[in-house]
């Protein structure tokens, strides 16, 4: 039996997902989690075979539990199913060492056998994905230009980032600075934006 965490934020879809999987003689959902912060916790609580993670994902996203699992929890393998089938998604993922990315416009009566390939050893990737992300550029930003991009996503003032993050104000217009140019854009509106849509956050 495969043991499967099942991490969806949208009530109705993971029902469905639950219940697509629980028809399958061989997979079984031990768990289910709404909110990205419950991944890694339950993961460790309930030992699951494959966690199931979207990307979108209140407080913690997909991306970031997967990380954190694949220190904490080696086992488990991971397989990302999202609606966002971005280039540079897929390149963090498998960064993170996660071993399947699936999009959620594919059958359904895929997702199992994708489930079951994990779980034998394989990995599992949608095929036009994975051309796109051959051909995409590598996320050129670094994980502290990231992080100080993404906390500029909403407007914040120079000030309030380098507070949130526990810089200095110097620091955080460098870090912009470097974002700013990496992206060709020419503020941090833009750069977060292009910087998002690439999939790089």
């Amino acid at each position: 039996m495969i043991r499967i965490l099942l991490a969806e934020d949208q009530a109705m879809m993971r029902g469905a997902l639950a219940v697509l999987l629980g028809l399958e003689p061989d997979l079984e959902v031990v768990a289910e989690v709404a909110d990205g912060a419950d991944i890694v916790p339950t993961a460790l609580r309930e030992r699951p075979d494959i966690a199931l993670l979207d990307i979108e994902m209140p407080h913690v996203s997909g991306l970031d539990a997967a990380d954190e699992l694949s220190r904490s929890l080696p086992t488990c393998q991971v397989v990302i199913v999202t609606t966002f089938g971005r280039s540079g998604y897929l390149q963090r993922a498998m960064a993170s060492g996660v071993r399947g990315f699936l999009v959620k416009d594919q059958p359904a009566e895929g997702l199992a056998e994708s489930i079951r390939r994990v779980a034998s050893g394989a990995t599992v990737i949608d095929p036009e994905l994975a051309g796109s992300a051959l051909r995409s550029a590598v996320n050129p930003l670094t994980i502290r230009e990231r992080d100080v991009l993404a906390a500029a996503e909403d407007g914040s003032t120079i000030a309030d980032i380098a507070g949130r993050l526990f810089l200095s104000e110097s620091t955080v217009r460098n870090y912009l600075s470097a974002a700013i140019g990496k992206t060709g854009t020419r503020n941090k509106t833009e750069a977060a934006l292009i910087a998002r849509d690439h999939g790089w956050l």
